[in-house]
């Protein structure tokens, strides 16, 4: 393009009307295609990537820079992409190792009538975090622990609350889970630097809600409980691995290198990489071809008990390309919403009047859960405002993570608590209690959104330069 033509091309940035219109034609279709047909949200995010295109070509922009701004929107993530395959890899390896029925199985041991709320929480807890799967964690553990406090007496809704507290503190805090890793490629970070963001408030909330829970359970030990579903698990997990506790060396190096700054990448892969020696010496029958299938296609539990096969039937890289694909076409909305102004005009209409760090963040957490009610799918929900908020953390100085984490409080834990929400609609069907019902008990994810707009009010969270990881900025006065 010669320099008179470049100048005469000056494309304008998107006006509000315009902007809306996209979004309220991806809310139309995004809850019509998730409520009423009960498909994936890759396709309708697909529609609104047509529609960004299009109303980018009304605005003035040209085919090549729309193009172009797909792939700038899909570079940004490639970090985040080529962690979500190795995570696959590893989940595979791990259950094919061994590593992951250890894991539930001296999870399990924790299980006592005495404390078994508390109990309920921290094995579901541990379940989630050894699969990232809260959804897999409710199915499974989830079915067997309602079944016992119904032998005791304890309350449906009480106990699903315990079991999706649980369920989605792993699933938040876990770096096999989706959506774990889905805020941080959303935001501009990595995954070992988002967990560390999220700890603080997390385990605050966590232990807010533990105590809650202890506090109720006392008012549950006098029944007795019938405690051998939980037993016929371990026999069924003995029966068809070999259990060690050695087996959870893999983990804790994992832990050890996030604790030592290593790299996501190279840190995933440590513990892939031991998990697969470990392997074929503690598994009968596990041989390197049995690690490869696992790390590429997954374990494929037969073990013949529905909860264990459904829980460790999962992993091998093919099966993180729900979240790949869902990844890159999210970026590629991202990408064309941002250089046409799509997203800037909608996120200064929202904060105007916003002052400050907290405006920000609670901002932020306001429209992670707005996304879960109109476009109900908790991918969704971090997708769209991780790229809405992104310039602006940038902006304004902040780390990505501050973005990551904060999206996580808002959108992955509100998720389960709206009743038309694909997550609500799952939790209440596999735990046979509504919604509405179960609510009320959900402490760590209604205490999640409170403790983090808290920390930020009092100045406790610690937020970082972008630029310069090491320097402390405090909240900006207005």
């Amino acid at each position: 393009m010669t320099q008179e033509k470049a100048e005469e091309y000056s494309p304008r940035k998107a006006y509000l009307w315009e902007a809306l219109i996209v979004f309220g034609l991806l809310i139309a279709i995004m809850f019509v295609a998730i409520i009423k047909f009960e498909v994936d949200p890759h396709i309708p995010m697909f529609v609104g990537v047509i529609l960004a295109a299009l109303m980018s070509l009304k605005i003035g922009y040209t085919w090549e820079d729309i193009e172009q701004s797909m792939v700038d929107g899909i570079t940004q993530a490639l970090q985040s992409v080529i962690i979500l395959t190795i995570i696959g890899i590893l989940v595979g390896v791990w259950i094919a190792s061994g590593v992951v029925p250890s894991m539930i199985y001296y999870g399990l041991m924790v299980l006592k009538p005495s404390i078994f709320l508390v109990a309920a929480v921290l094995v579901s807890s541990i379940t989630s975090l050894a699969t990232g799967s809260s959804w897999g964690t409710v199915g499974t553990m989830g079915i067997a622990l309602m079944g016992i406090a119904s032998g005791m007496g304890i309350p449906g809704p009480l106990t699903a609350g315990a079991v999706i507290s649980g369920a989605y503190f792993g699933d938040k805090m876990s770096p096999l889970s989706d959506t774990t890793n889905l805020a941080p490629a959303m935001a501009g970070t990595d995954v070992f630097t988002h967990i560390k963001a999220m700890a603080k408030p997390t385990l605050i909330a966590y232990v807010l809600a533990l105590a809650i829970f202890a506090f109720v359970t006392t008012r549950y030990t006098g029944g007795s409980a019938d405690t051998s579903g939980v037993r016929i698990l371990q026999e069924g997990l003995e029966s068809n691995f070999t259990i060690s506790p050695v087996l959870l060396l893999p983990p804790v190096l994992v832990i050890v290198a996030i604790a030592f700054k290593v790299s996501a990448i190279p840190g995933i892969t440590l513990g892939i990489l031991i998990a697969a020696v470990m392997g074929p010496f503690f598994q009968e029958g596990l041989d390197l071809g049995g690690i490869f299938d696992a790390a590429m296609n997954g374990y494929v539990s037969q073990t013949g008990m529905e909860a264990i096969d459904s829980l460790l039937t999962a992993g091998g890289l093919m099966s993180m390309m729900f979240s790949v694909s869902l990844t890159i076409i999210a970026m590629m909305f991202g990408g064309i919403a941002e250089r046409s102004g799509i997203l800037e005009v909608i996120v200064k209409t929202i904060l105007k009047g916003v002052k400050g760090l907290t405006g920000l963040v609670v901002a932020t957490i306001f429209t992670a859960i707005l996304s879960n009610v109109t476009m109900p799918e908790q991918y969704i929900s971090v997708v769209v405002p991780g790229r809405m908020y992104a310039p602006v953390y940038r902006e304004k100085g902040y780390h990505p993570k501050l973005l990551s984490a904060t999206l996580e409080a808002g959108g992955t834990i509100s998720a389960p608590l709206i009743p038309w929400n694909t997550c609500g609609v799952y939790m209440s069907s596999v735990l046979g209690v509504g919604t509405l019902q179960y609510l009320p008990f959900a402490f760590f994810n209604l205490l999640m959104p409170i403790v983090t707009i808290v920390l930020t009010v009092i100045g406790q969270n610690v937020f970082y330069i972008e630029d310069e990881p090491e320097t402390v900025i405090k909240e900006k006065k207005h």
